[in-house]
């Protein structure tokens, strides 16, 4: 019996395993800059945010603005203030917002620039005074931790320091030249004001609808024949300049049933490394297979080889005549063939290839009236599989078969060394089995994700444990 000591010690090298052990999500998702660019554009469009900008209030902002508490200054802004019939932005543009890492790596900058051009009217001239505004709003995507646990969320929203440039759009008379400049020093301190007050709260409420819709793009149901899967967030993290989403997965039946869960887990997972690729999807090897054996479920195949296969029906008589010629001659041409997938077939990922594993029982009968076979054979069978895409459609198409092992497991005609049938074992596989699963495997997995992010197609890759979507080159 072990010591009190000894237990103690085991269970310490328990402990010190399992915390060592990296427990790695059924998926990942990692958006680039690119992507999130280009969402938080689209989101602002969706929010009108030049028409904020455009309805600026700049006048009373500039009235409201103060004059530290000095009386003169006071008078002489009113002064100037009463000279301008009206003060507004004329014109607005938005830029291509960028997307930066920020010192702290579980920050990210967002840079948005604003072109903007204002115009005034004064008695003192019968045209319109125009003014180039350019500024940049800055905020913070981060972290945040509650309840629920953490989530991302963008936050310390202002006009970004020292990015404000404000310059007259023509030359004016001597007269008019100072009351532009005095007008242009008011907006200095305002302009940046209406930004944090004004369009702040558009650009918070613009990432909070583009962080919803990129979870209901997730969370969008993959078809896979009858059954489908789905994706749930797990976590949310910042590397780098990406936001990277851990992702938990169900496999759901026809009713909707979750039929197998997959959370996070000691088993392996590759991510590629980070690169120029403005999205990448990894999914876990077990997901990838629980996906496969959805779309080709175990299933038994009956076929009249005279009246589909004349030729091959032919070979398999006389394959069967090398072994007895009794049990030859009893085949006539209602001769069936079964072959029973009782497991699904299993994917094996490696770095650039995939392989699929299938444990097949096959069984031969002289007609289609006996019940018992000659024999029945346990095969174990590979393939090699090819993934490509068409469109945002994952497609793969298992090529040739080998019969790597054939197990005798039971016989009506003898016992017999079943490599003597490996040929022609092999042959029916390729010419039953291998159509009937690439058939299944012809309607493709929808990506909707990849048109969902603004991607007309996939490509793929794979690493050691992973299958890798990413959007195609154009």
């Amino acid at each position: 019996m072990a010591s009190p000591r000894t237990l103690a010690l085991l269970c310490g090298l328990l402990a010190a395993t399992l915390v060592r052990a990296t427990l790695n999500p059924p998926a990942v998702l990692r958006l680039g800059p690119e992507v999130l660019r280009e969402r938080l554009t689209q989101e602002l469009k969706d929010h009108d945010a030049v028409n904020i900008l455009e309805q600026l209030p700049l006048l009373s902002a500039v009235r409201d603005e103060p004059a530290g508490g000095i009386p003169v200054l006071g008078s002489l802004v009113n002064s100037v203030l009463n000279h301008i019939v009206w003060l507004k932005v004329t014109s607005a543009n938005i830029l291509q917002p960028q997307v930066l890492p920020s010192a702290d790596d579980q920050e990210l900058t967002v840079k948005i620039p604003l072109d903007m051009v204002a115009g005034f009217n004064t008695p003192l001239v019968k045209t319109i005074v125009e003014m180039h505004m350019e500024t940049q709003a800055q905020a913070t995507i981060r972290m945040k931790t509650s309840r629920t646990g953490q989530s991302l969320t963008l936050s310390s929203c202002s006009n970004s320091h020292g990015s404000l440039r404000i310059s007259l759009l023509q030359k004016l008379s001597f007269m008019v030249n100072p009351l532009a400049n005095k007008v242009m020093s008011l907006l200095v301190p305002a302009l940046p004001k209406l930004v944090k007050s004004q369009l702040c709260p558009v650009i918070e409420q613009a990432f909070e609808d583009m962080h919803a819709d990129l979870l209901r793009l997730v969370r969008e149901p993959v078809s896979l024949g009858y059954d489908h899967l789905e994706f749930d967030l797990l976590s949310s993290a910042i590397k780098g300049n990406a936001i990277q989403l851990s992702l938990a997965a169900h496999l759901l039946d026809s009713r909707g049933d979750v039929t197998k869960s997959f959370g996070t887990s000691a088993v392996s997972l590759t991510l590629p490394s980070p690169d120029s690729a403005p999205f990448s999807l990894t999914v876990r090897q077990d997901v990838v297979n629980a996906a496969i054996a959805a779309l080709l479920p175990p299933e038994e195949l009956m076929v009249l080889l005279d009246y589909v296969l004349p030729e091959l029906a032919r070979r398999v008589k006389s394959s069967i005549r090398v072994i007895n010629e009794k049990a030859a001659d009893q085949m006539k041409h209602t001769q069936i063939i079964k072959i029973l997938t009782q497991e699904t077939p299993e994917l094996l990922l490696d770095q650039g290839n995939a392989k699929v594993v299938q444990m097949i029982v096959l069984e031969v009968f002289a007609t289609n009236e006996v019940r018992r076979p000659f024999f029945t054979l346990g095969i174990e069978a590979s393939s090699e599989a090819q993934f490509y895409t068409k469109g945002d459609q994952l497609m793969l198409n298992i090529n040739e078969i080998s019969s790597n092992r054939i197990h005798l497991m039971n016989s009506d005609i003898g016992l017999f060394n079943p490599e003597l049938l490996k040929d022609i074992v092999t042959e029916i596989l390729v010419s039953v089995l291998l159509p009937n699963e690439n058939g299944k495997l012809r309607s493709g997995i929808p990506l909707s994700m990849v048109k969902g992010l603004g991607f007309p197609a996939a490509s793929w890759s794979l690493t050691k444990d992973a299958l890798v979507v990413t959007p195609a080159s154009v």
